[in-house]
């Protein structure tokens, strides 16, 4: 991208590095404000000095600074008759002038996406890659300005968030273990922001899933959340105090190797029994290739079979489904959240199945006396991956709003 052409969706934004585990008050006083407003909106000045306890001054001066940020607007007044005093005007979350871009880094895929400041998907495209670090990568810089150009729609880009699976530790932006891609120690943030002149965030795909239910979805409100993300690899997050526990090196919530697999089946690791070599999308698949179910080992081909009724498709997904409440169920019991969110493809395609994840759930967990209350699917359907890898941009903005400089002001 050349140095003296500034794109109309590039902004001169320092990169905001991630928040820690246990800090969920960083951003100060201004953060809180946005963080009510993303909870009510449209909300009066006067509730938001109730909900965040600031005084009535500093409520209006940090919303003034968030408009002029673009980050909030005023809407009209409501309707009614007239009422004493001065007007309660409301205030709500401004999409029209920002959007963030998010790619999610898949086995056979990459996909990007433009999300908006409520954690909605406007734009979204697939760039398939071989799996090296060289076409992953250099697939990212050649296809990024093409389609945030085509997407942006004339608003500004706040920052690139990059997720994918496996041990990533967020803070040195460096993807340390991804199995099945054979990637180590890659460092994604230097890359891409040497090349992309964007601020970069890079997650694995669990933590920013789970941040994106703790922003816009079912932990809204909530202080506890356990993410539980079932694909080619499985991740879990865990959030207390409305923050995401990271660990050293961001380590927290390797529960892909728990010995809830299928007892001397062996997995990749070495060891026999474990959870993902029972549940991911690319065992199953292969699996099903050889039970002659689909004619090659692809896990979108084993859904489609399940859409036809194929009853040995059903069964694989509703098995995967009952290891799944095995798993969630360790977990409800080890951390009693307030909820465990579950992204995973039948449970996203197949709702009908879900009953066989709450029987696991029940006949498993001590604590958990409510499975279809306590453990529900992802809220972002088949957009989640897309969801997921803008939230780590949004994440950051909602945090520490006043460390952005936007173009007006760079």
């Amino acid at each position: 991208m050349p140095s003296t052409d500034r794109p109309p969706w590039l902004v001169a934004l320092p990169s905001v590095p991630a928040p820690a585990a246990g800090r969920g008050g960083e951003g100060g006083a201004t953060g809180a404000v946005l963080r009510a407003v993303l909870r009510g909106g449209p909300v009066a000045r006067t509730a938001l000095a109730r909900d965040t306890g600031l005084s009535p001054a500093a409520v209006s001066r940090h919303t003034a600074e968030l408009i002029g940020l673009g980050l909030l607007r005023e809407l009209p007044p409501p309707d009614g008759p007239p009422r004493a005093g001065r007007p309660q005007v409301p205030v709500d979350v401004d999409p029209a002038h920002h959007a963030v871009c998010g790619v999610h880094i898949a086995l056979p895929h990459t996909t990007f996406a433009v999300v908006d400041l409520r954690g909605r998907v406007t734009a979204q495209e697939r760039l398939p890659h071989d799996g090296s670090v060289g076409d992953v990568l250099g697939g990212i810089r050649g296809h990024l300005p093409g389609f945030l150009h085509r997407h942006a729609a004339g608003r500004s880009v706040l920052g690139l968030g990059v997720v994918t699976g496996g041990w990533v530790d967020s803070e040195q932006g460096t993807v340390v273990e991804h199995a099945p891609l054979g990637w180590r120690d890659v460092p994604v943030r230097s890359v891409l922001t040497a090349a992309t002149r964007l601020p970069v965030h890079v997650d694995g795909h669990a933590r920013a899933l789970a941040q994106a239910e703790l922003m816009f979805g079912a932990g809204v409100g909530r202080e506890e959340l356990v993410q539980l993300f079932v694909g080619n690899v499985v991740d879990a997050a865990i959030a207390t105090g409305g923050s995401v526990l990271r660990g050293r090196r961001s380590g927290a919530g390797d529960v892909a190797h728990l010995p809830l697999g299928v007892p001397g089946r062996r997995c990749a690791c070495g060891r026999t029994g474990c959870l993902q070599e029972a549940v991911s999308e690319l065992h199953l698949a292969q699996r099903a290739f050889e039970a002659g179910i689909v004619p090659v080992p692809d896990f979108r081909l084993l859904l489609s079979r399940a859409r036809e009724g194929h009853a040995g498709a059903v069964l694989m997904l509703r098995e995967r489904l009952r290891t799944v409440g095995r798993a969630a169920a360790l977990l409800l019991d080890v951390i009693n959240p307030e909820v465990l969110v579950v992204a995973e493809a039948a449970a996203v395609h197949f709702p009908e199945l879900l009953p066989d994840l709450y029987e696991e759930v029940a006949a498993h967990s001590h604590l958990c006396t409510d499975p279809e209350r306590a453990v529900v699917p992802t809220s972002f359907g088949e957009q989640v991956l897309a969801v997921a890898a803008g939230a780590v941009v949004l994440d950051a903005v909602y945090r520490r709003p006043m460390e952005l400089r936007t173009a007006r002001s760079a």
